[in-house]
């Protein structure tokens, strides 16, 4: 095969690095003991660095929280956040009012757009067994005439997000779990409606891919245009385009050539994400992205005087209760249980 295809292979951190339009991607992989009362672990917290606990202990972390682990209220602007969730759960709270708990496959998709407060918390929910969670967190940027639009969130639940599967000539699976961007007649459904992804000409595509061991799979070519990022976060080892690629690195590619990926003997899991960049300025600061420092002053002013509508929360690490399903409750007082 041809090795023009791969532009540079990276080795994978905790943050990834993503190419535009996307702005960065988080991989969480923590194995969270047995919940506590509180629906924190059970483990002693002695030793943590609480509040900004990103160290690993014990096989996982603590983030910002102080009771649950993960990430109380904090504001964002000008962009949308992708997150997918593998194992675990979510607890969704937000300035707007909506909240909401998600997981084991479903997505939640937020425009952040002129300014939006939310917690996401990881609740340990079993007291009788481990929490393991994973997921992954995207930052796909907003175009400027579309960084001020009012802020939105839309569940992508596992039921709906469709699966194409394959089977190499010699029997070997593959299968693509497809959260943006149509595989053959696998049509996910419609990403936040203002979002860079919402129109198909921009060629965005969110792709889980799953091998067997030893499969091999042609990725479709998209255009020139396009700039695409494979992540290979789970498996042994691969061969793409006759290049040998060690577990836990990136792969930028040319979207507009053939590619052959081959599957070590292990069965492999990579995260596909693609897109035509937004040709504008990125300016980011923190939890702000914006196209110019001036906006970005803007943000912060904006801010401190209107909180982004505050937090109509009871305590800054929302979760819900324990015995709660699956569920998104919106802003406009609709609600979906699952």
């Amino acid at each position: 095969m041809n090795e023009d295809s791969i532009i540079q292979v990276k080795k994978l951190g905790f943050t990834w690095e993503t190419n535009n339009p996307f702005l960065f991607c988080v991989h969480h992989d923590d194995h969270y003991p047995k919940g506590n009362d509180e629906m924190g672990p059970t483990a002693s917290l002695a030793g943590r660095n609480l509040g900004n606990d990103f160290t690993v202990k014990d096989g996982w972390r603590m983030y910002h929280g102080e009771k649950v682990p993960g990430f109380p209220m904090h504001p964002h602007r000008g962009f949308e956040t992708v997150t997918i969730v593998l194992k675990g759960f979510i607890d969704h709270s937000d300035s707007a009012g909506a909240a909401g708990r998600y997981g084991n496959g479903d997505v939640q998709w937020m425009t952040a757009g002129k300014g939006l407060q939310h917690a996401e918390m990881f609740p340990l929910l079993k007291k009788d067994e481990d929490n393991p969670l994973e997921l992954f967190q995207i930052w796909l940027n907003l175009p400027g005439d579309k960084k001020m639009t009012e802020p939105h969130f839309k569940m992508l639940w596992t039921e709906d997000i469709p699966h194409y599967s394959a089977k190499d000539q010699s029997g070997r699976a593959i299968e693509v779990i497809v959260v943006a961007g149509e595989l053959n007649d696998a049509k996910p459904p419609a990403p936040a409606p203002v979002s860079w992804a919402a129109d198909p000409a921009n060629e965005v595509a969110i792709w889980r891919i799953k091998m067997d061991g030893g499969a091999k799979w042609q990725i479709p070519v998209a255009s020139s245009e396009a700039q695409r990022s494979l992540f290979f976060f789970r498996g042994s080892t691969m061969r793409i385009d006759g290049r040998e690629i060690p577990n836990y690195h990136s792969i930028e590619l040319h979207a507009d050539r053939k590619v052959l990926l081959e599957n070590g003997s292990e069965e492999s899991h990579l995260l596909l994400l693609q897109g035509k960049p937004i040709n504008e300025p990125v300016i980011q600061y923190g939890p702000f992205v914006m196209n110019t420092e001036a906006e970005i002053q803007q943000a912060f002013l904006d801010f401190r005087k209107t909180q982004f509508g505050g937090w109509p929360w009871p305590r800054p690490d929302q979760v819900h209760n324990r015995e709660k399903g699956r569920f998104a409750k919106y802003s406009d007082g609709s609600e979906e249980i699952k």
